[in-house]
C-alpha cells in the first residue's frame, strides 16, 4: 500500500524522464533512489528530533499535567479529582489515538520487523515505478467495465492521490511556517520537533493537525504557563483554521471535491477498520471512488439513449 501511494506520486517523474530519453529502468532506479535518500534524512531528523528531546518533552508534558490539574483544582474540584480527571483523559486520549493508529489490523503489523517491512516496500516500488503502465494496463483490462470506462477510473484513482499528496504536502508546509513563526515569538521551547510533528500530523485530514496542535499547546503550558499555552493555541486555530482555508483550496483544487464533514467522517472510519494507513488514503479513494460512480452512472446513461 504505501509503495503503491508513492509510485502513484512520483510515476509522472519517471514518464517525464523516458521522454527526455532516459530509459524507464534506469528513471525508476533514479526516483527510487532519491525516495530512499529522502526517506533517510526525514528519518535521522524524526529519530534525532525527537529522541535526543524526549526526557525534555515528557518533563513539559508532565508540566502541562501539573498545570491543567491546578486549574481544575482552582475551578472547585478537589485535588485528588482533579488530578484523576487529568489522568483519565489523558489516558483516554491515548487509547482513542492508538485506536485508530492500529485499527483492527494490528495482528498482520506484528508478523513483520520494520526492515522487512522497508525491504519490501523498497522493493515494490521498484517494479511500480518501472512497469507501472504495464501493470495498469493489466489490472484495466481485467476490470469487469469497458475498457475506457476502466481507463478512466484508474487515472481518477491516480489523479486523487495525486492532487490529494501534494495538495496536503503544500498545506502542511505552510501550517508548520506558521507555527514555527507563532512559537520563535512566543519563546516556546522544542520548536524543531513542534514543527515536524505539525509537518507529519498535516498528512493525517484534520486528526493529525489538531493532534499536533495539542501536542504544541501542552509543551507550551508546561515551560511557560498559561499565557504561552493560549498564545498558542491562538496560533494552531490560525494555522489550521483560518489561515489554513485560505490556502487548501488553492493548493488541493479539486483533488477532493468531498464536505468537510464527509471527509472527517470517513478518516475517522479509516483509522479505526484499517489503523494508518486508513488515515491518510480514506479521503482520496472515496473521492475517486464517488467520481467513478458518477463515471459509471453517465456511462450506463448514454448506453440507455
Amino acid at each position: 500500500a504505501v509503495a503503491s501511494i508513492i509510485a502513484a506520486v512520483l510515476s509522472p517523474l519517471v514518464a517525464l524522464l523516458q521522454r527526455k530519453g532516459v530509459p524507464r529502468a534506469l528513471g525508476a532506479v533514479l526516483t527510487l533512489l532519491a525516495v530512499v535518500l529522502i526517506g533517510m534524512g526525514l528519518t535521522l531528523l524524526i529519530i534525532g528530533g525527537i529522541t535526543g528531546e524526549t526526557s525534555e518533552i515528557s518533563g513539559h508534558l508532565s508540566d502541562a499535567k501539573q498545570e491543567i490539574s491546578k486549574g481544575v483544582h482552582d475551578l472547585g474540584v478537589n485535588q485528588s479529582s482533579a488530578d484523576k480527571a487529568v489522568q483519565q483523559g489523558s489516558s483516554g486520549s491515548s487509547d482513542a489515538v492508538s485506536a485508530l493508529l492500529h485499527g483492527v489490523t494490528t495482528g498482520l503489523l506484528k508478523l513483520s520487523s520494520f526492515a522487512f517491512f522497508i525491504a519490501m516496500t523498497i522493493l515494490s516500488l521498484f517494479f511500480l515505478l518501472k512497469d507501472g503502465p504495464v501493470i495498469r494496463t493489466f489490472v484495466e483490462d481485467h476490470l469487469p467495465l469497458p475498457r475506457s470506462l476502466a481507463r478512466i477510473s484508474t487515472q481518477r484513482i491516480l489523479g486523487s492521490l495525486r492532487g490529494y499528496f501534494l495538495g496536503v504536502t503544500i498545506v502542511a508546509a505552510f501550517s508548520s511556517v506558521v507555527v514555527a513563526v507563532g512559537a520563535l515569538i512566543i519563546g516556546v521551547p522544542l520548536v524543531a520537533t513542534i514543527v515536524l510533528v505539525t509537518f507529519i500530523g498535516g498528512f493525517i485530514p484534520y486528526l493529525g493537525a489538531w493532534i499536533a496542535a495539542a501536542f504544541a499547546v501542552l509543551i507550551a503550558l508546561g515551560d511557560s504557563g498559561t499565557s504561552a499555552a493560549i498564545a498558542m493555541a491562538v496560533v494552531q486555530l490560525l494555522a489550521n483554521g483560518a489561515l489554513q482555508q485560505l490556502v487548501q483550496p488553492f493548493a488541493m483544487g479539486a483533488a477532493l471535491g468531498l464536505h468537510p464533514l464527509a471527509v472527517l467522517i470517513v478518516t475517522i472510519a479509516g483509522g479505526a477498520l484499517f489503523g494508518g494507513i486508513g488515515l491518510i488514503l480514506a479521503a482520496p479513494l472515496t473521492a475517486a471512488g464517488l467520481r467513478i460512480a458518477s463515471d459509471i452512472a453517465k456511462a450506463k446513461a448514454a448506453e440507455a439513449e
